[in-house]
């Protein structure tokens, strides 16, 4: 099953595409998409043309995508949210099914830490992928949605359980 990892971004969105089987997963691509356009909505819009070029090329089945989290800045994390409205949009029109995790969670699926830099995400990727050459970060952090979503997928085929089953809670301490 090819499942397309998308790290959205209103500048500039990265995407990765693996193979999951049952014994391993493939890379198959890795990109991203550096938009055009002064406006705001173009930029949406060329998000949404070239995903859909993305999904046309390699026909992924399922789509992983970064959840909404909170920047310190409102304007940015608005702008992100509607990247990923495009991006989602995208996915929705080729039919795809869309899995959201939070970064975190991406984090400790690959690292064994929710804390975890982006260069350590990046190490856990060419690992699991056996890559020689360092993608982009924005490339390996989509690439790093597509395997763990592929996790997920591989504990809920082994259990029986649904995958937001294994969704870690955070907790308080007191």
């Amino acid at each position: 099953m090819i499942i397309l990892g998308i790290d959205p971004g209103s500048r500039l969105t990265g995407y990765g595409l693996i193979d999951n089987r049952r014994d391993r997963m493939i890379y198959l691509a890795s990109g991203h998409i550096r938009v055009q356009g002064e406006r705001f909505p173009e930029r949406l819009g060329d998000i949404f043309e070239r995903l859909c070029e993305v999904i046309a090329e390699h026909a992924p089945v399922q789509m992983s995508i970064e959840s909404v989290f909170m920047h310190k800045n409102a304007d940015s994390a608005l702008k992100l949210g509607q990247a990923r409205g495009a991006a989602i949009c995208a996915g929705h029109q080729a039919g795809l099914k869309v899995y959201e995790y939070a970064p975190r969670e991406v984090k400790q699926a690959l690292v064994g830490r929710g804390g975890a830099e982006k260069e350590q995400v990046r190490h856990m990727v060419m690992r699991l992928l056996g890559l020689k050459t360092e993608p982009q970060i924005d490339e390996s952090d989509a690439l790093a949605l597509a395997i763990c979503h592929a996790q997920h997928q591989m504990m809920e085929n082994r259990t029986g359980l649904p995958a937001s089953a294994f969704k870690t809670r955070r907790t308080r301490r007191r």
